[in-house]
């Protein structure tokens, strides 16, 4: 039988010997040629004299770096497909190398080999998967431009809010907002981890000025990959959500958004029925059939260096949350029938 990466030539350029024989060893199991370097000037130099299908590099290397590698890659016009696996905590090393049109960024330590697997196949068949990563792109694209136009940025932030009703992993889903303006308040995202479980955030814009909507921005980008880096290696797919938020947390420090934000994180797994909900300044009330629970708002995220919240998980087949703040009103219902 064939194997799914046949004849693809992959270029591989990390300086850590036992991580790049790992990627290469996964690699050429999957059926791809590989050729190996370990910084982005040996990278080059074997470009010279071959055409690869994809790259996939690290950021800090010795002589070249990624960053250095794939704008030196990008200002000739190479369009190789690039995925960027690095360990890096720094938000604006992601947001420039998505600025320079990689694939995708995955976080290391990387216990996932599925989701590697998954963005391998994503940057080499694009046209077989309806990739979030041109979304992330989008956002970071023209972030700079973002940052001195708060009106644009709330117009895509407007533009990316999710359909009022949906199925996802099984479960139908639908919310009611209100706001007390015209100007985003509580902006929700949900989104399907797998065919069996979900994320959802609400995040209060109001309380950070125009670094409220950028905060929204930066989440919606990144919190997938975060929450799925929680999940990886674990048999139960539960994720520790207070460990997601203080990540948050940090991100948005290292990106000098400062305020204070709002936010409350859930994750419903269909499978198990279980519901965790984990707030961070956000009142929340849950509704189970006739049982209900009060969820106390904690502290925003960026008043602390430190994260203080207040978590519950559940065991339910259908649920309404409501959520309210300085910027309105949200209720969410969710149902698995």
């Amino acid at each position: 039988m064939e194997k799914p990466l046949s004849g693809k030539q992959i270029l591989i350029v990390e300086d850590e010997v036992v991580f790049r024989s790992l990627l290469d060893t996964f690699l050429n199991a999957l059926g791809a040629v590989t050729t190996l370097a370990d910084d982005g000037m040996q990278a080059l130099e074997s470009m010279k004299h071959q055409v690869f299908d994809l790259m996939i590099c690290d950021l800090a290397m010795p002589r070249m770096n990624g960053i250095k590698l794939v704008e030196h890659l990008r200002s000739r016009g190479n369009a190789v497909p690039i995925l960027v696996i690095s360990a890096t905590e720094n938000m604006s090393d992601i947001a420039h190398v998505l600025r320079l049109g990689v694939q995708d960024v995955l976080l290391k330590p990387l216990k996932d080999l599925e989701r590697l697997r998954e963005a391998v196949y994503e940057c080499l068949y694009p046209s077989m998967f309806t990739s979030k990563v041109e979304e992330d792109e989008q956002l970071f694209q023209d972030w700079d431009a973002l940052v001195r136009d708060p009106q644009a940025a709330a117009k895509l932030l407007k533009q990316l809010q999710p359909p009022v009703q949906q199925e996802i992993a099984h479960c139908r889903i639908n919310y009611r907002q209100l706001t007390m303006a015209e100007q985003p308040g509580l902006v929700l995202d949900v989104a399907a981890l797998s065919d069996k479980d979900l994320a959802f955030y609400c995040l209060d814009v109001t309380r950070a000025g125009d670094n409220g909507v950028l905060a929204a921005l930066l989440l919606r980008a990144l919190f997938n990959g975060l929450l799925q880096d929680q999940l990886s290696g674990q048999a139960q797919r539960l994720p520790e959500l207070n460990s997601l938020l203080k990540q948050v947390n940090l991100l948005l420090r290292q990106a000098n958004l400062q305020g204070q934000f709002p936010l409350l994180v859930g994750y419903y797994h269909q499978g198990l029925k279980n519901l965790i909900l984990v707030s961070a300044g956000l009142n929340a009330t849950l509704n189970i059939h006739s049982h209900q629970i009060q969820l106390s708002n904690g502290v925003p995220l960026g008043t602390l260096g430190s994260t203080h919240l207040n978590q519950i998980s559940q065991r339910c087949d259908a649920w309404q949350c409501q959520v309210w703040g300085a910027g309105g009103r949200l209720r969410l219902m969710l149902s698995t029938d």
